[in-house]
């Protein structure tokens, strides 16, 4: 059975200090409050609007919240999978760990300047197994 991380909102890169105030508001501490509150279009939408954000930011949130679930992803590498394209454990349970290693890296020369900041082969597929089991489970 694969672990699925629970991780505090506040944790989670991105998310400014009064936005974790209105989500704890909401009764949301954690990713998976988050995605259980959110889980379907009519709940996003009725999150959206009782916070008064943009329905866009909390569909961020949530992506964030998925796969901070993968253990090895968590809050340090969630941002950035989700920058580099990746909007979900599902899809991310169907990348190739070269094809990913190879668009983190770019990502990370294109802010950084540096590939010493890139993910090593050896996480990146660590990333992709761990979310193939927790694809399984479900």
């Amino acid at each position: 059975m694969a672990k699925i991380l629970t991780v505090a909102i506040a944790q989670l890169p991105g998310i400014h200090p009064q936005e974790i105030q209105q989500l704890e508001s909401q009764g949301i501490k954690t990713n998976l409050d988050l995605l259980k509150k959110a889980s379907n279009p009519q709940k996003k939408q009725q999150l959206a609007i009782q916070m008064g954000v943009n329905l866009k930011l909390i569909g961020k949130w949530v992506a964030l919240c998925n796969l901070a679930c993968v253990p090895s992803v968590g809050s340090t590498y969630c941002g950035l999978l989700l920058h580099a394209g990746i909007p979900s454990v599902k899809h991310l349970s169907n990348m190739f760990a070269q094809k990913l290693h190879h668009q983190v890296m770019r990502l990370q020369v294109s802010y950084f300047k540096t590939k010493d900041l890139c993910p090593s082969i050896f996480l990146v597929e660590s990333w992709i197994k761990e979310a193939k089991n927790i694809i399984k489970q479900k």
